[in-house]
Formats: structure tokens, sequence, C-alpha cells
């Protein structure tokens, strides 16, 4: 080593001034806790053991293999057969601006369903886009009548109109039987905590062609370089190139996680799925109705089969009630989410 380059290495070494924090010398500690919030849900062993292999490199020939598995995957649990089918690097909200950013323009008229939380961000997320958005407002839990929906089809004339099926805030499964005939449906997305029972950080999405056609004719590029589709189809082998080039490091563990999942989903099969989710629904509805409390959905057959919420009984705090069922049982369940806070205690059922 050359006597130059000494004194600047020392003095460099010697620039510590900050020690280690003491959190970091500890073990890592973990409770476990029962999870009957509206997600993260406990996730069965074999998809923690999937997440815990070993680490390859996100550009590995194995690695895409997985990622084809996962796109087979989403489109058996979507029913799709969309080419344009990916699983985003990040939560649920990471699809929510992919589906928004890469479909409107500034300026473009944009029409939202609000009925709870996701009405609410993906009308923000627009409007900080510089879309021009118009709402539509029920309170939590409430349903949009297919002629509400075509009358503001037709007076705002948007390019994208946004609807939660499944409006965990409130327990809602929003009807959307003749929807389609209104406007199509093209495109579709979710977390994987929702319902696909993996660890949080992955979010399944599907376009259909017109949103393709939509997405990839545009006059700007979308606001945000990592949420670009015509990045990320190449990535996920969707836009016919010979070769996947480099656009962002995917989370190899969690997509280990949901390929596990989705495989799980796929043995038990969609219909046995839906089937077993309705029966412990059911279940559980009853015996929440036979202790003496109400369910804030009290149509059953809006009533979301993952998430159930409860009516908070008058006189009692939302929040001392968690607190307690927390300390004393080690159970979460939340008071609700935006809108329908402190109206509900949210509790999922088993997934799968």
């Amino acid at each position: 080593m050359s006597a130059p380059l000494q004194p600047r290495l020392d003095r460099a070494m010697s620039s510590v001034t900050i020690p280690p924090p003491e959190c970091m010398l500890r073990p890592l500690e973990v409770p476990f806790r029962y999870l009957f919030g509206p997600g993260p849900s406990n996730v069965p062993p074999r998809v923690l053991a999937a997440g815990g292999r070993g680490i390859i490199g996100h550009l590995h020939p194995e690695m895409y293999e997985i990622m084809n598995d996962i796109k087979k995957g989403i489109q058996y649990a979507f029913q799709t057969q969309n080419n344009m089918t990916i699983a985003m690097s990040g939560s649920g909200h990471a699809a929510m601006e992919c589906a928004v950013f890469n479909t409107v323009e500034p300026g473009e008229s944009v029409l939202v369903a609000v009925n709870g939380i996701w009405g609410e961000r993906v009308a923000e997320i627009a409007e900080r886009m510089g879309a021009n958005v118009h709402i539509m407002v029920k309170a939590p839990g409430g349903v949009f009548s297919n002629g509400e929906i075509e009358k503001a089809l037709a007076k705002h004339k948007p390019v994208l109109f946004f609807l939660t099926h499944g409006e965990s805030s409130a327990g809602l499964a929003h009807p959307v039987d003749g929807i389609g005939d209104l406007c199509h449906i093209d495109i579709l997305y979710t977390g994987s905590q929702k319902a696909l029972n993996a660890p949080p950080g992955t979010a399944p999405i599907s376009f259909n062609e017109r949103a393709c056609q939509k997405m990839f004719n545009r006059k700007t590029k979308p606001v945000s370089y990592l949420f670009d589709m015509a990045h990320l189809s190449n990535y996920w082998g969707n836009d016919g190139q010979p070769a996947r080039l480099y656009h962002h490091t995917g989370p190899v563990s969690g997509f280990f996680s949901l390929r596990e999942s989705l495989a799980i989903l796929a043995e038990k099969g969609l219909e046995e799925s839906w089937r077993h989710h309705r029966e412990v629904a059911g279940y559980l509805w009853k015996g929440l109705e036979d202790m003496g409390l109400k369910l804030f959905i009290q149509n059953k057959d809006l009533r979301l089969p993952s998430v159930t919420t409860i009516a908070i009984p008058e006189g009692y705090n939302w929040r001392e009630m968690l607190q307690y069922i927390m300390k004393h049982h080690n159970m979460e369940m939340t008071g609700g989410l935006g809108p329908s806070t402190g109206m509900v205690s949210v509790r999922g059922v088993l997934k799968f």
C-alpha cells in the first residue's frame, strides 16, 4: 500500500462517531399472534418455508421460470388468459398505482366509486398524477346501483372507472353483475396477503387487451418509472422480446412465497376454496350473532366471505376492546380503515 493512501484510510476508518445501536446487538424477537385482521394473516408452514429458501439471482433462468409459474397461477386465480399478467414488487398499493399510472394521462377524466378506503386512495392517486377526478360516494358498506354507475359514466365520460369488489374496510363484496354491460372490466388486482395467504409485498395484477391498447399508446410517459408497464412487461417476459432486461431487483423471497401460495390454491381448486370460505364465514357469522353481536353488512349476499365486519356495540370504546383482545388473547383484530374507522371491528376468517 502506498504511503499517501494509508493516512487517508486511517482517517476514514476513524470517522465513525455513532456506536452500534444496542437494539441491533440483541437477537430478533417476533411474538406469535393470531392475525384475524383483513391482512396479513398467519400463513401456512410451507409458504413460510418457501420464503426461507436460499436466494438466487433475480435475473437467473430459474427465477424466470418461477415468475412464469406465478403468472400462470395468477391467471388461474383470476380466471383469465390475459397475457399481461404479472405480480408487482410491492404491496397491493403498488398494483393500485400501477393500474392508474399506466392507463391515465394528466387531464383525463377518471370516475371513482368511493364507499370505503380503497376508493378514497385511488381518487387521491389519480388526483396526484393530474387526472380530472370525479367521485361517487356512499357510506361505508354502501352499494352503487348499475343505474347510478351508468348515469355517472354518461356524465363524466371517464377513461377509467374504478370500483372495489372486495372492500375489506367494510367487509363488503360489491355486486358486479351487469357492470360489464356498462363498461369493460379491463384491469384486476389484489394484494398477496388478501385471501392468497402469502406474506405482504407482492401484488398480482392483470391487464386485458383493451387496457394494453390504452397504456401502450400514450402521448406521455407514466409518472412512475418503477411501475411503467413498458418495462415491467419485458421483465415478466410478456412483450415477445427474446431477452428480459434489467429493470429493478424483484423480491426473490417474496416471489417464492407467492408461488407456493398459488400452488396451494391450484391444488385445492378455486371452487373448493370458494366453498370453504363461505362455509367457514357462515359458522363465524352465526357464532357472532348467537353472542348478540350485529354484523356491519346485514345482507348476507353482500358480505365479503374472507373479511367479516362487526358493528361496534353502542357505548363501547373500540380501541379499548381491541387492545383488551390483543393483551389477553393475543389476537389481532382491527377497527376499520378510512371512513369505516371506529364503526366496525374487522375480523378475517381462515384463508384458503
